[in-house]
């Protein structure tokens, strides 16, 4: 096994049935659809719903997708809680199911000051067996991992990275020179708009949400750049940043994602996000994939 993560992954959704449980088939389906495309599969993300899953959920949705990947290095998890203590047991309880590696978001609403956040990266690289990845996406949790964060714990034997979803070229800027100087520290992109970009800067890979929808597009993103075939990775970067310009304003976008894959006949279910979609949001959805 590689410690690294590398190439296009889904941010993939958690499937549920008419009841609002999980829907273990869909599921499946969901990981043979992306694997098809040459995608890898992060799981129990934003866009998988990780904040409104069981704890057993969660846990049984890597399950899942190591089970039906049959390969470790095609599947992360996110492992990310509000204390320390569950954060690391999730850790551990993923990590002997065989999963490569796991990215660990901020804890959310307590303010943490700087050297906090240290520690508890520090803590919890310690104590999980498998490669940690920061995952910093402050928006959500009102914490902000910072390069001179990074950078301190950059300095850590078992963290080997970070997700960026800030959702900026400038903070994605500032985690890039850091991977520029110490050599097993890499940056991932969040942002969809920023994938291309990314990868001409220096990351070595891209966690996307909009990849539930076009997961061939995200990967001819990844093959096009690898292959020197700038026209084929520059038309699918412009048709992911047109779709995700105007599908994302029209409600919480993770939401949005998973209303779209239903309207796309991929059967996902509803989410459990407090989001309601009118018919009339439903109709702009429809015109947007047909423009």
């Amino acid at each position: 096994m590689t410690s690294r993560i590398t190439g296009p992954h889904v941010a993939i959704v958690t499937p549920f049935d008419e009841q609002g449980q999980l829907d273990e088939a869909a599921l499946r389906a969901q990981v043979r659809r992306q694997l098809s495309h040459g995608n890898k599969i992060f799981c129990n993300g934003t866009n998988g719903e990780f904040f409104v899953l069981r704890d057993a959920e969660k846990r049984r949705v890597t399950e899942i997708c190591l089970d039906e990947a049959q390969d470790r290095d095609l599947v992360v998890t996110h492992i990310g809680e509000t204390t320390l203590a569950q954060t690391i047991a999730h850790g551990k309880d993923v990590a002997a199911m065989g999963v490569k590696a796991v990215s660990v978001i901020t804890p959310w609403f307590s303010a943490l000051r700087p050297q906090e956040l240290v520690r508890y990266y520090q803590q919890v690289a310690d104590a999980v067996p498998v490669p940690v990845y920061l995952y910093n996406i402050p928006a959500r949790t009102g914490n902000t991992i910072t390069p001179e964060i990074a950078a301190e714990l950059a300095k850590h034997s078992n963290i080997y990275g970070i997700k960026d979803s800030a959702g900026s070229w400038e903070s994605l800027q500032g985690f890039l020179s850091i991977s520029q100087r110490i050599e097993n520290f890499d940056v991932l992109t969040g942002p969809d708009s920023l994938i291309l970009t990314g990868y001409q800067q220096g990351c070595v890979g891209c966690i996307s949400g909009i990849a539930n929808i076009v997961p061939e597009l995200v990967n001819q993103v990844y093959a096009g750049f690898i292959n020197d075939d700038m026209q084929l990775a520059d038309q699918a970067q412009e048709r992911i940043n047109y779709l995700r310009a105007n599908l994302y304003p029209i409600a919480f976008a993770p939401a949005v994602v998973k209303k779209t894959l239903n309207l796309l006949g991929e059967k996902v279910g509803e989410s459990r996000y407090p989001v309601h979609f009118s018919t009339g949001d439903e109709d702009q959805i429809q015109s947007i994939l047909n423009g």
